[in-house]
């Protein structure tokens, strides 16, 4: 490992600390000379698959848009970092197990979606609406009558409770 201040290539590990999770090591390191210390991050490099687009274009995977994706449907919902975190490692795996070269945008939308599913139905609503290009209120009923028969969302709030809201107030709890 050369060193970032002085280029030298002869560094020595001084310290290694495993992660939570067990999916990197940071070393704590030093620069034999000119003596500054650094910090370097390893990780286990797989090859996951190609992601293939609905227009046929091919896409190295990137966990930032995967990311990205349960950030924006689990905007301002009451779940916690590391939930979302554990979601997201949950469809990294996922992909790890199909053993596929290539795999269908589509699959990985229904991975994330099943993982959404037991997080947060309305994170679930919002992302299924733009996967499934929801096209009117019928298919949202559609939807929300699907999860409500379901008995999976123990724990979570109701999607709907009874009447529904006067516009413009919010629901009584």
């Amino acid at each position: 490992m050369h060193c970032p201040f002085c280029q030298n290539g002869d560094t020595r590990v001084i310290d290694s600390r495993v992660s939570d999770d067990g999916a990197t090591i940071r070393r704590r390191r030093v620069c034999e000379a000119c003596g500054e210390r650094f910090s370097t991050l390893e990780t286990i490099e797989l090859k996951l698959p190609v992601i293939v687009k609905s227009d046929g274009r091919r896409e190295a995977f990137d966990a930032r848009k995967l990311r990205s994706g349960f950030d924006r449907a689990l905007q301002k919902r009451p779940v916690a970092d590391e939930q979302i975190e554990a979601a997201v490692r949950a469809v990294v795996h996922q992909l790890r197990m199909t053993a596929e070269r290539e795999l269908a945008s589509l699959r990985v939308g229904e991975f994330v979606m099943a993982e959404l599913r037991k997080l947060d139905h309305v994170g679930y609503v919002r992302f299924a609406s733009v996967y499934r290009a929801f096209e009117d209120v019928a298919d949202f009923r559609e939807e929300l009558d699907r999860l409500e028969s379901d008995n999976s969302g123990e724990g979570q709030l109701p999607l709907l409770d009874g009447e529904p809201a006067a516009p413009g107030k919010g629901r009584k709890r």
